[in-house]
């Protein structure tokens, strides 16, 4: 349980702002007996064996073309390789599930091929936050995988769950909580923006930010921690020590069946969900292979394997998955998402990040 529990940290370390680098595998995971081939790039450890073990030998089976599948490194090391391979017109892989701010920078530079989803019928199973467009409407990536940040707490300490956000804020808790330290990764900009300011739509403006910063620096007594390391946090949050904060809904969720005293809530205003795509290098030369590899994952029946055997929330409508509900809440929620600005984290990070020390973790 603990490597699983590792392993999927470590999978969302890839796709986070800050995380280590993982130095680049190529691992074929099937022989490439078949014409047909695709190198497809997923996030390494736990992540890669869960799709090399379950997906990629079905999907070889149903489609006739093999799988080379590529461990990736940080999902900005990773953007780079491919950027500077596309250069030269190589593709390091074909396919690749990357982060949403990736994706956004992807775009400027016209790394990712256009998708037709004429050719992929089942995109229109996605809900439509899964589908990343470029500006002039042109398809540049299908939602691979969504997880979320919820509220956590120790439940020896709160015997009942909190049904907000808003108590973060609350005097109580002085002390108590445990919070991500990075502006890019704890998305507690969108938080406070959801429960206090209407809205995420609070954020469209440099002076909107400004107050949404003021109203989350009401919380800095009550944080005991602003963790990096995820393990220290979940620690101290089996402890007790530190009772209550954000942390990943599936990985509590696997702790507290392993006994532990921690609970998961979505709250009123939604958790936040963060997510992957599956986006085509430019340089590429398997489009139509890429086409069905991508229309293959978008099926809800695939996608409620992902979750049941990976551990991750669907991309598709929940009406077309047979999970139970016990299945799907495991991994997701029918509350309406708080889903993270990606493009502040494009367009002003530098500025975001040196509010952030200055008013927030300072």
């Amino acid at each position: 349980m603990r490597d699983i529990l590792n392993a999927k940290m470590s999978r969302r370390g890839v796709l986070g702002a800050g995380a280590a680098g993982v130095s680049l595998l190529a691992m074929p995971s099937i022989l490439r007996a078949q014409e047909k081939s695709l190198k497809i790039g997923v996030y390494g450890g736990y992540f890669k064996d869960s799709f090399d073990k379950n997906i990629f030998p079905e999907f070889t089976k149903a489609t006739g073309i093999a799988v080379e599948s590529v461990a990736e490194p940080t999902g900005e090391a990773w953007l780079v390789q491919l950027e500077q391979a596309a250069r030269a017109g190589q593709a390091p892989a074909d396919v690749s599930m990357m982060s949403q701010v990736a994706m956004l920078k992807g775009q400027a530079t016209e790394l990712w091929a256009p998708l037709d989803t004429g050719k992929i019928k089942n995109a229109s199973n996605l809900l439509d936050r899964f589908v990343n467009k470029y500006p002039d409407g042109r398809v540049a990536g299908i939602g691979a995988v969504a997880w979320y940040i919820t509220l956590v707490t120790n439940t020896d300490v709160y015997k009942e769950a909190p049904d907000s956000w808003a108590a973060f804020w609350d005097p109580a808790n002085a002390d108590k909580l445990g919070l991500l330290a990075l502006v890019s990764n704890s998305f507690l900009l969108e938080v406070t923006a959801k429960t206090f300011m209407g809205g995420t739509n609070a954020l469209d403006t440099e002076e909107g930010i400004l107050k949404t910063f003021e109203k989350l620096a009401e919380v800095k007594p009550n944080v005991a921690l602003w963790y990096r390391d995820e393990a220290q946090f979940e620690q101290a949050l089996k402890s007790g020590e530190i009772p209550m904060g954000q942390y990943y809904h599936d990985v509590t969720g696997l702790a507290a069946a392993d006994g532990h005293p921690v609970r998961s809530t979505f709250p009123k205003e939604g958790g936040i969900q963060d997510s992957g795509c599956w986006a085509l290098s430019r340089a590429s030369n398997k489009v139509e292979e890429a086409h069905v590899f991508i229309d293959y994952m978008s099926q809800p029946a695939i996608q409620a394997i992902l979750s049941r055997k990976v551990g991750t929330a669907p991309t598709v409508k929940r009406e077309l998955l047979d999970l139970t509900d016990a299945e799907f809440a495991a991994v997701s929620s029918d509350i309406e998402p708080i889903v993270p600005r990606y493009d502040l984290y494009q367009t002003k990070s530098d500025w975001l990040n040196q509010k952030w020390t200055e008013l927030i973790v300072g």
